[in-house]
């Protein structure tokens, strides 16, 4: 099997697994009990926020642990617009962001009386920073731009974006969740206010997340029933799922520099490798301001289900997107925001690479295309 499908999930790293492995086959206690399997507990999550805030070049207390990206998203969205709505009403996002964002934002917008703005993208899928400045409202409390987004590698000038709202002290939240490992991340760089992170994208266990929120920011929680993670966060610790994502988190900030010259030479091979093999093959994104691990390609007049379902036949995975949309007939919405015709929005097939892939997964990759392009056009035709 060749798996080009990373940027949906990532297989475990052995390392993480390790780290792991001790706190799931010893009891491990109650991170809030005070007796000692708790306490044993309660240092497992203490020494990994620790951690992955000397990853992040923060403090500790600006991490709460979450149970994955998409709570660690609505905790920004609903937390931030809520703490700060005395002041006013107004969110920004842009049209490409995850739908852990996107459907946060629009229950803000039908639920809680919101006033929501969506930005717009280029055509290669980049938020103008002056539609941010030009859109902003003394009453806008909270912007959300993604920092590359899963569907196209797209980079967003985070820098710009949160240099605007740092003037005029609106929060700013970015999901970091496909670009950290692959990318730096560091929030003070970043000029950010909230940053969300997922553990099963870089070779961490499903089931983990992180939001970091600047000192001093404000934020209401989203659930209820306990004090955990200094108030903001309710819930039990999931002890073993944090330390194999602090553990993953190291290795892939170790790797990283690495893993992009190779990665961004697998992806190339694919893309003139595609090309060559289908001059009408379209990229989307943008061409330099992207992951390096990430290919998104359309071929018009072609169904990419059944694309996918032929590649998977020929044993190659590969996704045309978000793996969250799963059984959604219609085109994908972050290529529709690019300019992207839907019936060749719907022709596309995401490749995402990672740390097993290799030229002979490409070269196995290409064929499989050979034959399965083939096939359906000859069904097209007939």
């Amino acid at each position: 099997m060749v798996y080009l499908d990373y940027n949906a999930t990532t297989p475990l790293a052995p390392e993480a697994l390790t780290a792991m492995m001790p706190l799931l086959r010893d009891f491990c206690g109650n991170a809030s009990s005070i007796h000692a399997a708790g306490r044993r507990a309660r240092a497992a999550v203490d020494d990994s926020r620790e951690r992955l805030a000397f990853l992040l070049g923060t403090k500790a207390h600006e991490i709460i642990f979450t149970s994955g990206g998409t709570e660690a998203c609505n905790l920004a969205i609903l937390g931030l617009a809520r703490a700060h709505a005395p002041r006013g009403r107004h969110i920004i996002t842009s049209a490409v962001e995850h739908h852990a964002v996107l459907h946060a934002c629009e229950s803000l917008k039908h639920y809680e009386g919101f006033d929501l703005t969506i930005l717009p993208v280029d055509s290669l899928g980049r938020v103008d920073p002056e539609d941010l400045d030009s859109a902003m409202r003394p009453d806008t409390v909270l912007v959300s731009v993604m920092h590359a987004n899963n569907e196209t590698g797209t980079i967003q000038p985070v820098e710009e974006l949160a240099a605007i709202c740092r003037a005029r002290r609106v929060c700013f939240h970015t999901d970091a969740i496909q670009s950290f490992g692959k990318l730096p991340v560091r929030p003070n760089d970043l000029g950010v206010s909230a940053i969300s992170l997922a553990a099963h994208k870089f070779y961490g266990p499903p089931g983990a997340g992180a939001l970091y929120l600047r000192s001093g920011v404000a934020i209401s929680r989203i659930a209820h029933g306990g004090s955990h993670e200094n108030t903001r966060r309710p819930g039990t610790e999931n002890v073993a799922a944090i330390v194999g994502m602090v553990a993953a988190a190291e290795l892939a900030e170790s790797r990283r520099s690495d893993d992009e010259p190779r990665l961004r030479a697998l992806r190339d091979q694919l893309w003139q490798g595609i090309r060559t093999r289908f001059p009408t093959a379209v990229r989307n994104g943008h061409p330099e301001q992207t992951l390096v691990n990430t290919l998104n390609v359309s071929f018009p007049g072609l169904d990419g289900e059944a694309l996918l379902i032929g590649l998977d036949l020929e044993g190659v995975c590969a996704s045309s997107g978000s793996a969250c949309m799963v059984g959604s007939v219609q085109p994908s919405h972050v290529l529709v925001a690019m300019g992207v015709e839907p019936r060749v929005a719907s022709s596309t097939v995401r490749f995402s690479l990672g740390t097993h892939s290799s030229k002979s997964h490409i070269e196995h990759c290409l064929r499989a295309l050979e034959t399965v392009v083939d096939r359906q056009a000859q069904l097209v035709a007939a």
